[in-house]
């Protein structure tokens, strides 16, 4: 006889298969019996303020546990999260989003019910959201159910992007076949079968070995392509000098001596412009060449001396060559790649490297400010933290922080939806845990999350602070207090109202969220406070929330395209004071 399962069950078990130990999202009247699911399935749920919270945690979840999930409702529910779908599909995070839908007998009758716009249409949300997930599908009959989910799962783990999969009230607990599940979701890296790509592979290779001044410019789609162990074995394995884009900052380890932190293009010191306007050969892996991501178009290396490697093709020089993806192609390289032939260019270039620095450099009754600020802040990130930078100067800051061993950073990437960061630290932070309870986490027990956020910023989602101390989880929230949004005002308007923000007493958040009575919280303006506060045994070793409040200048910014921006800013209205005679 054939044993069987909920089709409920079903979704929720192969979710676990794959790795996710949480759902988040929002109960609501379409998907109720479908949570009923969740924990008796061996998963958590994570009731989230809203869907939107629920969708950037599940985004910061799967960054960190290679797979997230979050359930909403039909419409209103739904609608609320798509605008961080949008920002997973953006930035390739793999987000299973599960919407329960009114029950098929309401679709066949067009019935004009609540969460629609009461015209009997019930597919325009759907419609919506196939512009920001790479696979869509409607449960619709149990026979075939199971193997929707499969293909959409398998989708959404192939292009590391989020899908859609729409679960009627009335089929939650159809039985379908459990053997089913003994079935592994196979084909997720298929190997391409392209005859090109021996002769590829020699042609890199040719390259690599006549290359005289060659370099590796690391982008963060290395992560959603499945390469960063790879890449890893080919900086060490060169030792040619290697940076990062801020997408792919935190993604290898930092530590080795041929690393030389984030190119900033037309913003990065004068010698390491050079040293790249000059490489004759440039090795780029997962390219992600957004404004933001790579300093105003500033750091995309030169088409002629690149070999850029992407999901399913390969860019020599000028010539393409499609479906060869970068994994196997990757792999190949590793193995065939013989050191010995690498062309010997002398001693290493002398090159600037990322660097911390101390308290003793600063005076301790000083005012804090972003120059030295984010390398100070630098002494305080431990091997396995996971270290994230709201958008606004704390995302422009993190870029400068040189990073230990195992340590993954957030930082504004393309999406840029203000207020993510602290929900995506909610999600990291339980990824984080669950990684480290089955002891799969380098073998670190001791890692925390740390927020580094905007006042602006942390009042789009501060709810999320509220799920952070139910959950109890190990996260440092260090809010910088520079009376707005700064980046806002980098850009335009430094003196209009509109870049303002209603002044709120920030450190009694976790108290109003439900933080215990002895929840570390503190406040510095100067570096001798900050100092006291880095320093102290509660927040390197705490556990739970602990919040931080910087004070810094509403003007104040790191160094890099934000200051430039702003300096440029002032010029402009300098020169209109003199014109007006003032």
């Amino acid at each position: 006889m054939t044993s069987t399962i909920p089709l409920a069950e079903y979704l929720f078990r192969r979710l676990g298969q794959l790795g996710v130990g949480s759902i988040h999202g929002v109960p609501g009247d379409y998907n109720l019996t479908l949570l009923d699911y969740v924990e008796p399935s061996g998963l958590l749920w994570v009731g989230n303020a809203n869907e939107l919270n629920a969708a950037y945690a599940a985004d910061g979840y799967s960054r960190i546990k290679g797979l997230g999930a979050l359930v909403t409702t039909f419409g209103v529910g739904e609608l609320s999260a798509i605008n961080a779908i949008a920002g997973a599909y953006t930035e390739r995070a793999p987000v299973v989003h599960i919407v329960g839908i009114p029950a098929r007998e309401s679709h066949d009758s067009r019935l004009l019910i609540h969460h629609t716009f009461n015209d009997g249409e019930y597919k325009r949300f759907a419609q919506m959201h196939a512009h920001v997930t790479v696979a869509q599908t409607r449960l619709w009959d149990p026979r075939t159910s199971p193997q929707q989910i499969d293909d959409v799962l398998r989708q959404c783990l192939r292009h590391s992007r989020p899908v859609y999969l729409e679960f009627p009230v009335d089929l939650v607990s159809a039985p379908v076949d459990e053997k089913r599940l003994e079935l592994p979701l196979e084909g997720v890296h298929e190997i391409s079968l392209n005859p090109e790509l021996d002769n590829v592979l020699a042609k890199i290779l040719s390259k690599i070995y006549n290359a005289k001044q060659p370099i590796i410019l690391v982008d963060g789609e290395i992560r959603p392509m499945g390469v960063v162990d790879i890449a890893q074995k080919l900086v060490e394995a060169t030792n040619w000098p290697t940076w990062a884009s801020a997408f792919g900052k935190g993604l290898l380890d930092e530590t080795v001596p041929n690393f030389h932190g984030i190119y900033q293009g037309r913003f990065d010191n004068p010698e390491v412009q050079t040293f790249v306007k000059e490489a004759d050969l440039i090795l780029c892996l997962g390219p992600h060449f957004s404004s933001t991501n790579t300093f105003a178009y500033t750091s995309i290396p030169r088409a002629e001396v690149t070999i850029s490697f992407t999901d399913t093709q390969v860019d020599l020089g000028n010539d393409l060559y499609r479906d060869i993806p970068a994994k196997q192609i990757l792999t190949r390289l590793i193995e065939d790649l013989d050191a010995s032939k690498l062309q010997s260019v002398g001693p290493y270039p002398n090159l600037p490297h990322e660097y911390k620095v101390s308290f003793s450099e600063v005076a301790s009754d000083q005012p804090l400010s972003q120059d030295k600020l984010w390398r100070i802040l630098a002494n305080f990130v431990r091997p396995g933290d996971i270290v994230l930078g709201e958008t606004g100067t704390a995302g422009y800051g993190v870029r400068e922080m040189p990073l230990p061993k195992h340590t993954r950073l957030f930082t504004p990437v393309t999406w840029l939806s203000i207020g993510y960061m602290l929900p995506g630290a909610q999600g990291a932070a339980l990824a984080q845990r669950e990684l480290s309870e089955s002891s799969n986490y380098f073998g670190i027990e001791n890692a925390r999350t740390i927020l580094f956020i905007g006042d602006g910023s942390f009042q789009m989602t501060a709810q999320e602070l509220a799920t952070i101390i139910h959950h109890n989880l190990n996260v440092v929230v260090v809010l910088l207090n520079n009376d707005g949004y700064t980046i806002e005002r980098c850009i335009h308007g430094r003196n209009q109202k509109y870049n303002g923000v209603t002044p709120w007493r920030y450190l009694e958040a976790p108290s109003f969220f439900g933080a215990p009575k002895d929840a570390y919280t503190s406040r510095a303006t100067t570096w001798g406070e900050l100092n006291e506060i880095m320093n102290d045994d509660r927040v390197k070793d705490g556990k739970g929330l602990r919040m931080i409040e910087l004070m810094v200048d509403r003007e104040d910014a790191p160094k890099g395209p934000l200051l430039h921006l702003l300096e440029v800013q002032k010029a402009r209205d300098k020169g209109v004071s003199a014109v007006n005679g003032k």
